[in-house]
């Protein structure tokens, strides 16, 4: 993470107007989850189902930390592990299909987007990779300036994905070439969210911004107030993200305005996990070791969910539960309506990834380098 200077922060720019932002219904597919979060929207959802009770299928070992979030399209699962492998492996029966390796620095963060017959995902040593989903070779690659933690976006016949040498780009799905980068204050650690040609981004520089896909003009761009690791989930024209000053924001597109800010009375700590959105409700994990389950409207707590250490994973939806990593190795089951948890299965090892679901089955990779498959 880096250090924003005092003289950057709270800086507000304002460029042109957002003329309209659609109604988004934003759910991954039921047989696939092409990429984090499950669409470009990010909101975290599935038309998929899962069984009542959740059992392990089947178990893979990466040989290193997954912190990567899975994706699954065609029946195969595709994520990267620390040691710089990008593995595929089949829904069916967790057998590889193939190993790529992208970097000796390894894969952090990045997770695998996957379209047009290409994977594409980021690495420690600054390097986005576009490899054939049949052969596992490389079709094309694209040398950043520093470490890329952020996850491919595909949209428009582009890839858009940040890096820590502060600027979002835009290359070509097909051939990598560069089609724009916008500079931004600071790291470019989160995800973009696109919707309607247009790409939210929140930024280590504190600033939310708005980039037209088609050729990188930014729209607007305002200041979060606080320096942001989460990526925004795009719902209704509003984008809901949260924040390192221990708060989850709603921002209105169009109005260029935070509508609400959401602060635990008691527990202040950094919410770093990126929000799903389900029905009237927003829920992301915090620092503070909850999942925390907020009224979309108002921003008002509905109910927190305490785990035994830090929630870093992004939470995923699934008919009225959520399923949410926490680092003290467990996978909770969560009663959407409730807050209470119907199902913890025991991992082992932290899980900071994120779940990914599809053909009711879902993925999640562990610490301790394993990824599991549950139904």
């Amino acid at each position: 993470m880096i250090f924003v200077p005092p003289f950057l922060r709270g800086a507000f720019l304002s460029v042109a107007f957002v003329t309209s932002v659609a109604t988004v219904g934003g759910q991954a597919p039921a047989t696939s989850w092409p990429q984090f979060r499950g669409t470009t929207a990010l909101l975290g959802t599935t038309q998929a189902t899962l069984p009542a009770k959740l059992n392990v299928l089947w178990t893979y070992e990466a040989g290193d930390a997954i912190e990567s979030s899975a994706a699954i399209a065609d029946g195969v699962v595709y994520v990267g592990s620390g040691n710089g492998d990008l593995h595929a492996v089949n829904l069916a029966d967790g057998k590889p299909k193939w190993k790529y390796k992208a970097s000796a620095d390894g894969i952090g963060e990045s997770s695998p987007a996957v379209a047009g017959g290409l994977v594409y995902i980021g690495d420690l040593s600054g390097v986005v990779h576009a490899v054939d989903v049949n052969t596992g070779k490389a079709a094309w690659t694209f040398k950043t300036g520093s470490e890329v933690k952020s996850s491919p976006v595909v949209s428009g016949g582009k890839v858009l994905i940040g890096s820590y040498d502060a600027h979002l780009y835009a290359l070509g799905a097909k051939d990598g070439k560069l089609a724009w980068k916008v500079q931004t204050q600071g790291y470019v650690h989160a995800t973009p969210a696109v919707v309607d040609g247009i790409a939210y981004i929140a930024g280590c520089d504190e600033i939310l911004r708005a980039i037209r896909v088609a050729d990188g003009k930014e729209v607007f761009s305002l200041s979060s107030g606080a320096y942001t690791g989460a990526s925004p989930a795009i719902s209704n024209g509003r984008a809901y993200y949260g924040t390192y000053e221990n708060e989850v924001l709603s921002v209105d597109l169009k109005g260029r305005k935070i509508v609400w800010r959401y602060k635990h009375p008691q527990r202040n700590f950094p919410f770093y996990s990126s929000p799903a959105i389900s029905g009237n409700r927003v829920f992301v994990g915090g620092r503070d070791k909850m999942l925390h389950a907020l009224d979309l409207n108002s921003g008002k707590a509905i109910w927190t969910l305490t785990t035994r250490a830090r929630i870093d994973s992004s939470p995923a939806v699934v008919g009225g539960r959520v399923y949410v990593g926490s680092s003290d190795g467990k996978l909770y089951v969560v009663d959407a309506a409730s807050g209470k948890s119907v199902q913890e299965f025991e991992a082992g090892g932290p899980l900071s990834a994120s779940p990914a679901i599809a053909d009711g089955k879902l993925v999640i990779g562990s610490a301790d380098g394993k990824l599991f498959c549950l139904g």
